[in-house]
């Protein structure tokens, strides 16, 4: 991002889009597309900062307008509209503040998440799924594209495992706020007794490498097994062998897929994973703050949750790093999480300070 000092460099940023422009048109620029991924997620970023920006100086310009005519006349029509244009420049700052929090080198990436129940068979498969349509509804308001890479059914409810991919601006700085121990506590619609039941699930996100990232992976470090499918109660799915699991041998890291019933498509996927998951140990290793955070995993218990959402006795949303709560769960659940993320990377930001 265009910026120094936490000011926004708006002519640098359109500078360097004319370049990118030239770049573009220059005779053979477009012989070999799929080199150009990074200039056009660059350029995508730089159009939409300077889209933003442009608003911001146009609410503020309309606000000073304003708040000089509200100044003479002490109209109640010139008040009203000061306090609206006072609510729009609000939450534009707050965008551009929270665009500002991205700044990571793989905050701008696609993100690949991962969800995972924990122990308690049907209660936690079951919150496992509310989780995934929590994601789903959030990377849809945002207009996100969404790709199901991996996916696996619980026996009876709720889902045994899930690998999404989300693309969109900022979707890993985005979602990285989610990576850890989320936890459920509520009545339970599995217990005929009416108990409350508390349940857990685990997401993991790490940035999706996607292509243009050179790691080093050599066949001979890879193990590819083969296998049949699986579905609900362990059943087989396909008649042949068409899922796929790729483990890198030095790392022990594996990554496997059994959506498709092509063997190859499973194999690229699983590799497309592999590779985000060995670029994302990379990342942990650069920066030794975010590797003692992240480098154990929790087990999926008490304790370790980073965030709680309770049902009953009461309805509140608590996240336990940053302290912030919501009281509509409702909402939460279908979606509206970016407060918590918001907050999140306030808090990561005072860190590192």
């Amino acid at each position: 991002m265009t910026h120094s000092g936490g000011v926004f460099d708006v002519a640098a940023s359109q500078n360097r889009l004319a370049e990118i422009e030239n770049e573009l048109s220059r005779p053979g620029a477009w012989d070999k597309p799929e080199s150009l991924t990074p200039v056009l997620q660059e350029k995508s970023r730089l159009e939409d900062e300077v889209a933003r920006l442009t608003r911001l100086k146009t609410c503020r310009d309309d606000m000073d307008e304003w708040l000089a005519l509200a100044a003479e006349s002490n109209d109640e029509e010139a008040l009203e509209s000061l306090a609206q244009q006072q609510k729009e420049l609000t939450a534009l700052l707050d965008e551009t503040e929270l665009v500002m929090l991205l700044s990571a080198e793989e905050d701008g990436k696609d993100a690949i998440l991962e969800i995972h129940p924990g122990a308690g068979g049907t209660e936690s498969q079951d919150w496992a799924e509310m989780l995934l349509r929590m994601y789903s509804r959030w990377a849809a308001r945002r207009k996100f594209a969404l790709e199901e890479m991996d996916f696996l059914p619980g026996d009876e409810a709720g889902i045994k495992s899930v690998t999404l991919r989300i693309s969109g601006p900022h979707a890993f700085g985005f979602l990285k706020s989610e990576r850890g121990i989320h936890r459920l506590i509520r009545i339970s619609p599995f217990d005929a007794s009416g108990r409350r039941h508390t349940s857990f699930a685990s997401v993991d996100v790490i940035p999706d490498a996607g292509n243009d990232i050179e790691l080093d992976i050599r066949e001979s470090d890879l193990r590819i097994d083969i296998f049949r499918s699986s579905g609900p109660g362990g059943q087989s799915v396909n008649t042949t062998s068409s899922a796929v699991r790729v483990t890198h041998l030095p790392t022990g890291i594996s990554a496997q897929c059994q959506n498709e019933k092509s063997q190859h498509h499973n194999k690229e996927t699983a590799m497309r994973v592999l590779r985000a998951r060995l670029y994302d140990m990379e990342l942990r290793k650069r920066e030794a703050e975010r590797q003692a955070q992240y480098a154990d995993k929790d087990a999926i218990a008490f304790g370790s949750q980073i965030r709680t959402y309770t049902l009953q006795p009461y309805r509140l949303v608590k996240d336990h790093r940053t302290g912030s709560e919501m009281g509509d769960v409702d909402a939460v659940l279908d979606g509206q999480i970016d407060k918590f993320q918001h907050d999140y990377l306030l808090y990561r930001h005072e860190q590192q300070r």
